[in-house]
């Protein structure tokens, strides 16, 4: 059974940062694609980083939404099993909900194609 929890979210003031962490269990250990997503109330869900879980053996970098581009950096350890993004000045704008994705072979822009999906961390930033 898949499982994905997420963690690290909370509330900031704009030009903070936090790590948020996903915690995978359940996967195959290759041929995955994992991704982060936030939903703000009233909008619809968006696609912010997606990283393949044996990047190791793939070329090809992350790829990043244009709104956080060069603010987020999506890593992961594999040893542990575990998503993360790192958001550094962070703005109003990123206040949403917070989840990460799995989904097997390729990776995709479309949230729609994400099988499994974590419960979300909630993240706040104040002016």
């Amino acid at each position: 059974q898949v499982r994905l929890v997420e963690s690290g979210g909370g509330s900031v003031q704009a030009g903070e940062s936090l790590r948020l962490s996903c915690a995978a269990s359940g996967l195959t250990p290759y041929a995955n694609c994992m991704g982060w997503f936030r939903q703000a109330p009233g909008k619809e869900r968006e696609r912010l980083a997606t990283i393949y879980t044996d990047a190791y053996l793939r070329s090809g970098d992350p790829l990043y939404a244009d709104s956080v581009k060069g603010r987020f950096t999506i890593s992961q350890d594999n040893a542990k099993n575990t998503l993360f993004l790192q958001m550094n000045s962070l703005k109003p704008e990123d206040t949403a909900m917070y989840s990460c994705a799995a989904k097997y072979l390729e990776c995709s822009v479309d949230s729609d194609d994400y099988r499994y999906w974590g419960q979300g961390t909630q993240v706040t930033v104040s002016s």
